[in-house]
This record gives structure tokens, C-alpha cells and sequence, in this order.
């Protein structure tokens, strides 16, 4: 991961990703995650979203992980609150009522640090933003550590598919083959979603959008 990229992009205000509104598609597809008021959902790499005001709005606990500490300090203004700030090493976890935010790096998250901010049982994972901002080589490592923080928890997707060569990533095309890859041998794998990106990717490129739930297969 790029640390310099992304802080650079947050600093400039170039946050395209930024949607200003919950993702429709997460509107449309949460059901599938049946999840009931007071569980927990974990959205990686998650940024200011609009996504997690709108979960939060479900009654559900949110846990996020974000690098940019100017994305997690302007989440909790925008929504009004004012966190605790606990230093864990190399992580900073912003916490207030339902709602938990760490700042630093994906992978330097522990289980430990989860239960040190005392975060439960992660009940499911919300990704619109982390896979595909990954280069292929990172994705292996990322999907690994997510399984591994989480307990492999059901999780909804939201991926690209595109003509790479016709736009330089992030967001990155992230295929069905690549999802398999990715999560095949420890989920089923569902999608529910495959719709037409409008205007396509940065307005450069046809792209598909696609929504997948992954459930855990049973262990031998």
C-alpha cells in the first residue's frame, strides 16, 4: 500500500471515491448479510463514507480502518461527535458509542488491538473501497489479514470489472477470477449484483459494477 498516494490524496482533496451518498448498492444488497441491531460490521479502508453514518443508522456497531488520519479526524466531525483517542502502537483508535475507528495501516492491526478497544465478535465485513484500491500483488496479503481479523465473517463486496489496460488503477479491475482466486477456497461465493458502472470508470472506460456475498465454508 502506498502511503504517500493516499496521503496525498486526502490532503489535496482528490477523493473522486468520495461518494455523497450511502452506495446504493449497499442499500440494495444489505439484506443479504441478515444482520440484527447491535451486531458488529467492519469496513476496511473505509474513509469519511457516507456508508457508515448509514449503517450506523441500522443499529448496528461499526469498526472501520482507515490510513489517513485527516479522513477519521473529518468522519467524526462530520457526524458530530467526539471520540477518545487511544495510541496503540503504531494504530490510533477514535472510539465513541457504537461507532470505532482505527487510524494507521490495514496490516498493522491486531486481533489484540481489536480486543484492546474492546470490539466483540465482527459479525460481517462491508468492502467498497479496500480490494479495489489494492494492486494485484497486495490483494493475497490483504484478503488473508481480513479473513484472519475477522473470522472469516460473511462479507459483501463491491468490486470493478474493466479493461485494465484502458485506465490505470485505483480503483483496480478486480474480476470474477480474481475474486475465486482470492476467497474460493474459504467462501462461497455469490454474486448478486453485475451492473453497468454510469459513465463508466472515471468517465474513461466501460466497467462493470459487482456485488458479491461471501459465506464462510464449513472447516474439516
Amino acid at each position: 500500500m502506498d502511503h504517500a498516494f493516499w496521503h496525498s490524496r486526502w490532503q489535496t482533496q482528490q477523493i473522486g471515491f468520495h461518494l455523497d451518498q450511502a452506495n446504493p448498492l449497499l442499500v440494495s444488497h444489505f439484506h443479504h448479510l441478515a444482520l440484527t441491531a447491535g451486531q458488529c460490521i467492519f469496513v476496511p479502508l473505509c474513509g469519511k463514507s457516507l456508508d457508515i453514518p448509514w449503517l450506523l443508522d441500522q443499529g448496528l456497531q461499526v469498526v472501520g480502518i482507515e490510513l489517513s488520519p485527516l479522513a477519521v479526524k473529518a468522519l467524526f466531525q462530520e457526524l458530530a461527535l467526539t471520540p477518545e483517542v487511544d495510541e496503540m502502537g503504531a494504530i490510533t483508535c477514535y472510539r465513541t458509542g457504537p461507532l470505532t475507528v482505527f487510524n494507521g495501516d490495514f496490516f498493522a492491526l491486531s486481533q489484540t488491538q481489536l480486543k484492546q478497544a474492546q470490539v466483540g465478535q465482527i459479525d460481517a465485513v462491508y468492502d467498497r473501497a479496500a480490494l479495489v484500491a489494492l494492486p494485484a500483488d497486495m490483494r493475497p496479503r490483504y484478503s488473508q489479514h481480513l479473513a484472519a481479523l475477522t473470522a472469516h465473517a460473511k462479507q459483501l463486496l463491491v468490486s470493478f470489472d474493466y479493461d485494465q489496460s484502458l485506465q490505470a488503477g485505483p480503483p483496480f479491475s478486480v474480476d470474477a477470477q480474481a475474486v475465486q482466486q482470492l476467497y474460493g477456497k474459504d467462501f462461497k461465493l455469490s454474486l448478486l449484483a453485475d451492473v453497468p458502472l454510469a459513465g463508466g470508470l472515471k468517465g474513461k472506460c466501460p466497467a462493470q459494477e459487482q456485488v458479491w456475498l461471501l459465506q464462510a465454508k464449513e472447516r474439516v
